[in-house]
């Protein structure tokens, strides 16, 4: 089985992150095709960078499918063109917020989310209503840091982030925690046990789930919402 990982920004160091995380998980037999946003920008830090790494992305869908790709991750917490990425993939693809948020309803009954800016608050917010996690989710905090800066000062993020995952279990009685950024996977298993609070990583949940869904033969629909773009002269 193949799964294409992708990261919607341009920086070719988080996607070597990314895949370290996905091939620590990956079956036997899953190869992962990690591929970087060509064009665009560095990191995702709000609407206008999500919607500039869109069109890259599309195409990335589009060629690792015909070269074999049967899944697709989205490695990007605000899951950037989910909707748009699913119209064009005939496999099933997965966004890491919305696989974390859905995992995270299942192992517990409330959590809250950490991600890196405050900027980044509404739009996970927005996700959270969307996937129906509004009941569950107690807060979505955040250490105000830039993404980049998870890489460039990792043990600053790292106490930044256990600092505030003993705010969410004290003060939001949450009772998991998911990561808001796919810069923070690596830190995954170390803050779980520093904090004794089950810490998830969405993409390590959604490479999981996508190998599931192939496993079990589904691909995307093609009825109507995520039918393939019309062609247009």
């Amino acid at each position: 089985m193949q799964i294409l990982l992708i990261n919607p920004n341009s920086t070719p160091s988080m996607t070597e992150q990314a895949l370290r995380t996905a091939q620590r998980v990956a079956s036997p037999g899953t190869v992962i095709d990690a591929r970087t946003g060509t064009g665009t920008p560095v990191s995702i830090e709000g609407f206008s960078d999500e919607a500039l790494s869109v069109p890259a992305m599309l195409a990335d869908i589009r060629a690792a499918e015909a070269a074999g790709a049967a899944a697709t991750v989205i490695a990007c917490f605000d899951d950037p063109g989910l909707d748009a990425a699913r119209e064009y993939a005939a496999g099933p693809v997965l966004g890491i917020c919305q696989a974390a948020v859905q995992a995270a309803m299942i192992v517990a009954k409330r959590f809250s989310i950490i991600t890196t800016l405050p900027r980044s608050v509404p739009a996970i917010e927005d996700l959270v209503l969307r996937y129906g996690a509004s009941q569950h989710c107690r807060n979505v905090r955040c250490i105000d840091l830039p993404v980049l800066t998870l890489e460039s000062e990792p043990e600053r993020a790292f106490d930044l982030l256990l600092a505030e995952i003993a705010r969410a279990r004290d003060e939001d009685r949450a009772e998991a925690v998911v990561l808001g950024c796919a810069g923070m996977s690596e830190m995954t298993d170390a803050l779980t046990a520093a904090t004794g609070v089950v810490v998830i990583d969405g993409i390590v949940v959604a490479i999981k789930a996508a190998e599931a869904l192939v496993g079990a033969g589904l691909r995307t629909s093609k009825a109507n919402s995520y039918a393939f773009p019309r062609q247009k002269n």
